[in-house]
């Protein structure tokens, strides 16, 4: 249907969902861009409507070559996302340097740009979590990561090109085909599989005194709505600029925990286990998506509860992928 769309890091997990969104929509004109070497990551692929496969390094030469013809949007979601990956030199060049690249291909050929940042960028939060342009020169990533993806933020900005292009600080993403994320898998996938395995989930401690045990609360976004947003930014230019991605309400682990011992009918019991102390400084007890600027930008998609979310997830996907999960 018309012209085509490229989805990068499309075998992932928001880009898997992100496809199968757009093939809801009737479109199958789509190019996929990952890197699935031996991993399992492929599977993701099974059942999705597209024309092409493309390793990212064959993609990013046709970028560079300026050999790509006929694309109507680029949906970047592909990113080293490991906030553990210490290669700072690595980081800057996939998460910052190709997006640029991306973004300046597509501003010179009419293509319609959308692309993941991250709520890493807002660091600890103690500066809050607006997506304002004024806050974003000031935000503090923890990791290479989050200031890999703020790179690209703050260079958008500062070329003034956030009026042309839209991009998305996810928080907290959960859902389907996120199997293959190994340690980067949402909670509600771990604690499935431990409640599975021993009946229980096991939550940080809290070492402040404002927060109980598993009283540390998180933004958590049903991928459905996360593939919504993104979605809507494409069609709608008229919508540009850096959002956040969230329900803009934060719930606690307890509360997660408890939504996914509910959606597979068990007793709640939960055990709570000391921190490691390398991450004791750096653990963010609070967060919570400020979604006013998209609000008043026009997206007024109503967010999945918690309850419902997990409660979808647990029945449509983990349920039948017991031997996978």
């Amino acid at each position: 249907m018309g012209q085509r769309i490229i989805v990068t890091g499309g075998a992932g997990f928001i880009g898997r969902n992100l496809v199968a969104g757009l093939n809801q929509r009737g479109e199958d004109n789509i190019w996929i861009v990952d890197t699935l070497g031996t991993s399992e990551k492929w599977k993701n692929l099974v059942g999705l409507r597209f024309e092409d496969y493309l390793d990212k390094d064959t993609f990013r030469r046709l970028v560079q070559e300026d050999r790509l013809t006929g694309v109507r949007a680029i949906l970047h979601m592909g990113a080293c996302s490991a906030t553990t990956e210490r290669d700072a030199d690595y980081l800057a060049d996939n998460n910052y340097r190709v997006t640029r690249e991306l973004c300046e291909w597509c501003l010179t050929h009419g293509a319609r740009f959308v692309y993941a940042s991250s709520a890493a960028t807002y660091g600890d939060g103690h500066l809050g979590y607006s997506d304002d342009d004024l806050v974003t020169p000031t935000l503090e990533p923890l990791n290479m990561y989050g200031y890999s993806k703020h790179m690209f933020d703050l260079w958008a900005l500062g070329k003034g090109l956030l009026g042309m292009i839209a991009g998305l600080k996810y928080f907290n993403v959960y859902g389907p085909w996120e199997d293959h994320k190994d340690d980067m898998r949402s909670v509600v996938h771990k604690a499935y599989g431990q409640i599975r395995e021993t009946g229980r989930v096991r939550l940080f401690k809290s070492y402040k005194p404002e927060y109980g045990d598993g009283e540390q609360v998180r933004d958590f976004v049903y991928v459905d709505d996360a593939v919504a947003m993104t979605l809507h930014l494409m069609e709608h230019p008229e919508m540009s600029g850096l959002f956040n991605c969230g329900t803009g309400q934060a719930r606690s682990w307890n509360d997660l925990a408890h939504a996914v011992f509910a959606a597979m009918d068990r007793e709640a019991t939960i055990e709570y286990i000391e921190m490691p102390e390398h991450l004791r400084g750096k653990y963010q007890y609070f967060t919570q998506a400020d979604m006013d600027k998209a609000r008043h930008a026009g997206f007024v998609h109503p967010f999945t509860s918690l309850e419902d979310g997990v409660k979808a997830y647990v029945e449509t996907h983990l349920n039948s992928r017991v031997g996978d999960a």
